[in-house]
């Protein structure tokens, strides 16, 4: 089995990455999407969005990050791509997955699952352009609208050269709302042969384990359930149990050491409570004391919030 770690716009940044990895059970990371339009952009950019490419594409526990892409022009996604990969991303994912109303405007993400001959074009320019030994992955949704085109997309992404295909297993127009459709993943693995990994709905290791059984694959990827229980590859693994909430306090003390010395302190207490929005659904404990912090609007105030609660409760 492998874990894969999504990619969560404004969400996983390399600080995340650094502290999910750390707990053990993740295999690969992508970074959040870098859009492309009519340019080739500067290698700040991807350092901005992949710092770990100062250290081998490698977040520090040693899990590889590959560099995602978003955008409609196979050349210039595909310029973009030979400079990522010259950096040293370990390869590059291409997303046809976001739902976002403004990337979709723009005809980037899920939109393009309502045209197969443009993700075949669009792959099929990366795939060449990028060094053979390196993978180019690709990940979508069951469709826009509907899932009518479900099997012909993953089979256009397939016949470019994808290396391997994740699928979300809901449709544009599902969003994020439960259930995933994993049994529809199991449809589209019948008629296509690249690996494919499942997505959608995972939250403890019972649903990745019926995930695995309805879609038919063994490899997973988490979004939101790893960000509600910090360390769920690890327990999906079996390797260890799950963060307890004096744990998990504790960790996001460690955690906002790197988001407050970081690039992105002033953001601390916005990150601190987006984070709440998803560890409320696993942790009764956190829902009082999110209600305590959203006023908060200061750095230093919000850590001493969470010190005083761990001290609370240890």
């Amino acid at each position: 089995m492998k874990i894969v770690l999504a990619p969560m716009e404004g969400v996983i940044d390399h600080l995340m990455r650094h502290m999910l990895t750390s707990l053990g059970g993740i295999d690969l990371c992508m970074t959040e999407f870098v859009r492309i339009v009519d340019q080739k952009l500067p290698e700040r950019v991807y350092y901005r969005y992949c710092p770990e490419l100062h250290h081998g594409g490698k977040t520090p526990s040693g899990v590889p990050v590959r560099v995602q892409l978003l955008g409609q022009d196979p050349d210039w996604l595909s310029e973009n791509a030979v400079v990522a990969t010259s950096l040293g991303s370990p390869g590059i994912d291409l997303n046809f997955g976001c739902p976002a109303p403004l990337v979709n405007r723009n005809k980037g993400g899920a939109i393009l699952l309502k045209e197969p001959d443009a993700l075949y074009r669009i792959v099929k320019a990366v795939r060449a352009a990028v060094p053979g030994h390196l993978p180019v992955t690709a990940k979508m949704r069951l469709g826009y609208e509907d899932k009518s085109l479900a099997v012909e997309n993953a089979q256009a992404l397939s016949e470019a050269g994808a290396s391997e295909i994740a699928i979300h297993a809901r449709t544009k127009s599902d969003g994020y709302k439960p259930p995933a459709y994993w049994d529809s993943i199991a449809e589209i693995k019948k008629q296509v042969d690249t690996p494919l990994i499942a997505n959608g709905e995972i939250w403890n290791p019972e649903h990745a384990k019926r995930c695995q059984q309805q879609s038919n694959c063994d490899n997973i990827m988490l979004g939101r359930g790893a960000l509600a229980v910090p360390n769920l590859a690890a327990w999906i693994r079996g390797s260890a149990d799950k963060l307890t909430w004096n744990e998990l306090l504790a960790l996001m003390l460690e955690y906002s050491k790197y988001e407050i010395e970081g690039d992105k302190g002033l953001y601390y207490s916005n990150r601190v409570k987006q984070w709440f929005v998803y560890i409320k659904q696993q942790y009764p404990e956190a829902e009082p004391f999110f209600r305590q912090i959203r006023v908060i609007k200061k750095a230093d105030e919000m850590y001493n919030a969470i010190k005083q609660q761990l001290l609370m409760v240890s």
